[in-house]
């Protein structure tokens, strides 16, 4: 797919360049060549100077050239592509103009509220159908020919999340007369593979040669029975309320049995996961966003992408399995030069799993202070909890079964008791 002028050997070897030119320290968005129009946008909504990969991408975008970013999590890599768009969007308009394809559908919507911020003056319009391949087999008159511009964002998840058929099969159908911009967060053997097929000559723009976590987070780990953990969780929000958490499980189930558990004690938990329906998982993440609720319980769904600048401490109450998705999900807070906590749950099943993030982030974590007397103390009431946990996930199995659809009733069942709490919603300390 490569130029004609570069013959086949580009097309086979795909070569990537380093950015030509090095931008001297920019001050500002208009130093990297944005229009004003958009300058004015940027600091309408706070941003006041670039970020590491904007300052590589901007320029190399605005010249036309296709980009392969590699940037760790919150790094504003929206930015990178969006402000480019924008501007060339200014320059020809037309009605379909850029596709940004992303794992998950909370990640398009962020980037549409994004699109759609950056470019309020100027009257942009966004859409997130999913089920692209879908649209393009089944819906009549839905095409992509006048494409100009193509956005594969976390690149290295939408492969790892076995979507090859899909990019495949619409690649084939856009116009290779296009830009692309392919940002990931590591350079897998997939990554390259999709980078050969679908880029042109591409200016390879990194700000991050090793897995890293940001200076202002404080991480921290907790060495415990398994048997417990339920009780330790307890204790830790608890011990730091007052502040904003988002928990991550390694399940759906236990994501929901999880939430409920905390809302029997009286929390403002809240869940998010992919067994529930796509209108219940957008309400709870806008819930969260609002404050409207303290806790967030998610599975991976929700660690990479998603801009929920409130919160301050981040939980991995489930080991990752995979040690790089630690770094995603402690990139949920600490963002944006703001301070933050991460708590990692380690049993005795879970050693050689916490060795190998060590070894990956290159450090040795500290262990959070505990009071075990204390944690001791709230197990008859966590068992209690767990209880009723148990049983309100058999009652939404049944009601599942028995209506044969997928509506979670997540907010109703997940509030049917709070019999341990004594039906109280409590802003600081469940008991």
């Amino acid at each position: 797919m490569a130029a004609g002028e570069e013959g086949g050997r580009a097309a086979e070897l795909a070569a990537v360049e380093e950015p030509e030119v090095a931008v001297e320290d920019p001050r500002s968005f208009k130093d990297l060549g944005v229009t004003d129009v958009l300058c004015e946008a940027c600091d309408q909504l706070g941003w006041k100077t670039p970020t590491k990969i904007q300052v590589e991408a901007i320029p190399v975008a605005l010249q036309g050239r296709d980009i392969i970013g590699l940037a760790e999590t919150g790094s504003g890599k929206t930015g990178a592509f969006a402000l480019p768009i924008l501007q060339a969007l200014l320059d020809t308009p037309q009605r379909l103009f850029a596709l940004v394809l992303t794992p998950t559908r909370e990640l398009a919507f962020q980037i549409s509220e994004q699109f759609e911020a950056l470019g309020s003056s100027i009257g942009v319009h966004t859409t997130t159908p999913g089920r692209l391949v879908d649209h393009l087999e089944n819906t009549k008159g839905f095409n992509l020919r006048a494409l100009k511009f193509l956005v594969m964002d976390e690149a290295d998840r939408i492969l790892n999340m076995d979507f090859e058929t899909e990019v495949d099969k619409i690649l084939k159908v856009i116009p290779r007369d296009r830009k692309t911009f392919l940002f990931s967060a590591t350079m897998t053997k997939k990554v390259q593979k999709l980078q050969r097929a679908a880029l042109k000559n591409p200016v390879k723009c990194a700000v991050s040669s090793k897995y890293q976590t940001v200076e202002k987070l404080q991480q921290y780990y907790i060495f415990i029975p398994s048997k417990f953990k339920d009780s330790y969780l307890v204790y830790i929000l608890n011990e730091l309320a007052g502040n904003s958490f988002m928990i991550f499980c390694s399940t759906c189930n236990n994501t929901q049995r999880t939430a409920l558990l905390l809302r029997n004690l009286g929390f403002t938990a809240i869940p998010l996961h992919g067994q529930m329906s796509q209108n219940k998982r957008l309400g709870s993440l806008n819930k969260f966003k609002a404050k409207a609720r303290s806790i967030l319980l998610a599975t991976d769904v929700a660690s990479r992408g998603l801009d929920i600048p409130h919160v301050d401490v981040v939980i991995n109450f489930d080991i990752p399995t995979h040690s790089k998705d630690y770094i995603h999900r402690v990139g949920r807070t600490a963002r944006a030069g703001r301070s933050g906590k991460s708590i990692t749950f380690v049993t005795q099943y879970d050693v050689e799993l916490f060795q190998r993030i060590e070894h990956l982030i290159g450090k040795k974590l500290p262990a959070f202070p505990m009071q075990e007397e204390e944690v001791m103390m709230l197990t008859e009431r966590v068992a209690e909890a767990q209880r009723f946990a148990r049983m309100e996930l058999r009652e939404q199995g049944e009601k599942k079964r028995s209506r044969n659809g997928d509506d979670d009733d997540t907010e109703e069942a997940i509030g049917v008791r709070n019999k341990v709490a004594g039906g109280k919603k409590k802003k600081r300390k469940a008991f």
